[in-house]
C-alpha cells in the first residue's frame, strides 16, 4: 500500500490564521460525512491516517467519550427541531432576542409606572401591575414551596361572573392568594379572581396598598354585588377569623359559614356558586394556642402560638412546606330561581348549608387521597 501522506493537524487549526485566506485558495474545503472517518469510510483511496508517535490526537479525531456524543446528538436534535443545521449554537439568537424584549419591555413598564401612564379600576385593581410584579413574587411560593396542584380549573366559566366560595385556614391569608395564583395561572381565559377581604386587611399600612392593587375589596355585599354586575370573579371565604384563626386540633373542619350573604349576592346578581376546597394550608403554622392578651393590645383578633412562632423570632413566621391542593367544584346555578329569592331566608340557609357540605366533603375526599402532609 502507497505511503499515506500525514497532514499534521496543526495546518487544519492554522488555516483561519494568518495566510488562511491563501490556503483556503489553493486547498478546496474537505467534506466529510458523518462518522466517515471512524467507520473507515473513502478507505479505498487511502489508509486511516495515524497521529504521529508520541502525539495525543486532538480535534475530530480524539475519541469521543460517550457522553458527549450523547450531548451532541442532543444538540443536533434541537437544532434541526428549531429549523437550523446540527452543531450550530441556534439557541443563542433566540436567547438574545428574548432578553433585549424583556429588556425593552421592563423598561416601558418602567416609564408607565414613572409617568403615571397606567389605569386602575374603581377599586384600586391595577392588572398590569397584578400581571407582571406581583404574580411573579407570589409564583415561586405557588409553584416551588407549596407545589400547589389544582383540579376542577374547567368547572370556572370562561366568561360571566361568578362566586367563588372556599374554606379559610392557616393563621395568615395565604390560602386565598394561592387560589387567586391558581385561577390567574390555570384557566384557559386568563380570568382574574377578586378577593373580599376583611376590614383589617384594609387597615394595614402596606398591606392595604398591596391588596388594592391585586383586585382585592372590602367584603361587603354592596362590592361584591358590582363586581359580579361587571361579570368579574369574585372570591369569598365565608368562615372569616374563625376558620383563619382556629386550632390545628379543628383541623379541616369547617366552622359557620355567617348568615349566607354570599348566597343572597349571587341570587340577586343571578350567577353561578362554585364551592372550593383547598388542602395544605392547615398545616403551615400550627396553631397550638392563643394569646388572647397579646392580640387584644395590638387590636388583632388572635395572636397564634406555634411551634416556631414566636419562640424563633422572625424565623418562626416562615410557614411549613406542605403540599397543597385546590379543588373547584361543580357549579351551583342560580339562574333558575326567581328574583325575590335572595330574601327567602329558608333558601339562603338551604344554599348555604348546600355549599359548605359540598366544601367539608371534598376536603375529607382529598385528605384520604394525600399521601403525606409535605409530598
Amino acid at each position: 500500500m502507497a505511503d499515506a501522506k500525514v497532514i499534521p493537524f496543526d495546518d487544519d487549526r492554522s488555516r483561519g490564521g494568518a495566510g488562511g485566506a491563501g490556503g483556503a485558495a489553493q486547498r478546496p474545503a474537505r467534506r466529510r460525512g458523518a462518522g466517515s472517518r471512524r467507520h473507515g469510510a473513502g478507505t479505498a483511496a487511502m489508509g486511516d491516517v495515524q497521529p504521529l508517535p508520541g502525539r495525543t490526537p486532538v480535534g475530530d479525531d480524539a475519541p469521543v467519550p460517550r457522553e458527549s456524543r450523547e450531548s451532541r446528538a442532543e444538540r443536533d436534535g434541537g437544532a434541526a427541531a428549531s429549523g437550523a443545521a446540527p452543531g450550530t449554537e441556534s439557541g443563542s439568537g433566540d436567547e438574545a432576542g428574548g432578553l433585549e424584549q424583556r429588556v425593552a419591555s421592563g423598561l416601558a413598564f418602567l416609564r408607565r409606572r414613572l409617568t403615571g401612564d397606567y389605569a386602575v379600576d374603581d377599586f384600586g385593581y391595577d392588572e398590569e401591575l397584578t400581571d407582571q410584579v406581583l404574580m411573579s413574587l407570589l409564583r415561586p411560593m405557588y409553584e416551588k414551596y407549596f407545589r400547589v396542584e389544582v383540579k376542577g380549573i374547567e368547572n370556572i366559566p370562561s366568561e360571566g361572573g361568578a362566586l367563588i366560595v372556599a374554606n379559610h385556614s392557616g393563621t395568615l391569608p395565604l390560602d386565598g392568594l394561592m387560589m387567586q395564583v391558581a385561577v390567574h395561572d390555570n384557566h384557559p381565559a386568563d380570568r382574574h379572581l377578586r378577593l373580599l377581604a376583611a376590614d383589617l386587611v384594609f387597615m394595614l399600612p402596606v398591606v392595604n396598598e398591596l391588596a388594592r392593587k391585586l383586585g382585592h375589596t372590602l367584603a361587603c355585599a354592596e362590592d361584591a354585588a358590582r363586581l359580579l354586575e361587571q361579570g368579574e370573579l369574585v372570591g369569598v371565604m365565608p368562615e372569616g377569623f374563625k376558620g383563619l384563626g382556629k386550632p390545628f386540633a379543628d383541623r379541616y373542619k369547617l366552622q359557620r359559614f355567617g348568615r349566607g350573604g354570599f348566597v343572597s349576592t349571587a341570587l340577586r346578581a343571578r350567577t353561578p356558586i362554585i364551592p372550593c376546597s383547598i388542602v395544605g394550608a392547615e398545616e403551615i403554622y400550627p396553631m397550638i394556642g392563643n394569646a388572647r392578651t397579646v392580640a387584644r393590645l395590638l387590636g388583632f383578633p388572635y395572636f397564634p402560638l406555634t411551634p416556631t412562632f414566636p419562640w424563633l423570632g422572625p424565623l418562626g413566621a416562615i410557614p411549613l412546606p406542605t403540599k397543597w391542593t385546590i379543588q373547584f367544584g361543580e357549579p351551583i346555578h342560580t339562574e333558575s330561581y326567581p328574583p325575590e329569592a335572595a330574601e327567602d331566608p329558608m333558601l339562603m340557609f338551604n344554599l348555604t348549608d348546600q355549599v359548605r357540605e359540598q366544601i367539608q366533603h371534598t376536603l375529607y375526599k382529598l385528605l384520604v387521597q394525600r399521601r403525606s402532609v409535605f409530598f
